[in-house]
């Protein structure tokens, strides 16, 4: 395990390790990519808990467990305590890494903290979050200084809902309905 050159803004986090698997060093992962094993890609992972990049490690293997979770082996890890000490931590790649997209598509995390403003030009919050629902992504916006109110909203990130997002104005314009 390494030292990380790479800087904590540059970093997505794309997993969390949660337990160990067996004795032999392996680690239970939640993956937050999509599907679950496209985790398994990247082979170098910088690791960070509570927002403090610690340590660089290395993908030896990784399988699907359960269609839920992965296990994975890391570089050096051999035994089951030491891995435990791993538990919570998330695991991060450098933006970079990550496909371009076609225009139109976005990835999480760029839309996390745009400013989200209704047709009416008034500012509903920002997105905090977004959530993977069976039918559609669900955003969560919160609110911020200016805001139209103090309530939090959950809206579709659908094409009904979102009509104009704007990365470099860092905002996004929606059909806001009450009924969402």
């Amino acid at each position: 395990m390494n030292a990380t050159p790479t800087t904590a803004d540059d970093l997505i986090v794309i997993g969390k390790i949660f337990s160990v698997h067996g004795v032999r060093g392996e680690v239970k992962v939640y993956s937050f990519t999509d599907p679950i094993d496209n985790l398994l890609g990247y082979k170098t992972w910088t690791l960070k808990r509570e927002g403090s990049v610690d340590k660089q490690v290395e993908l030896v293997s990784g399988r699907l467990q359960q269609s839920k979770f992965l296990v994975t082996k890391l570089k050096g890890l051999e035994d089951r305590d030491e891995a435990l000490l791993l538990a919570g931590y998330e695991i991060c790649v450098p933006r970079n890494l990550f496909p371009d997209l076609t225009d139109g598509e976005y990835y999480w995390y760029q839309l996390e903290g745009l400013k989200v403003i209704d047709q009416l030009g008034q500012l509903l919050g920002k997105i905090d979050h977004l959530l993977e629902t069976g039918s559609n992504d669900v955003m969560v916006v919160r609110p911020c200084a200016g805001s139209l109110d103090d309530r939090e909203r959950l809206l579709p990130y659908t094409e009904q809902c979102v009509l104009v997002v704007d990365l470099g104005a860092g905002e996004m314009k929606v059909d806001w309905d009450a009924d969402f």
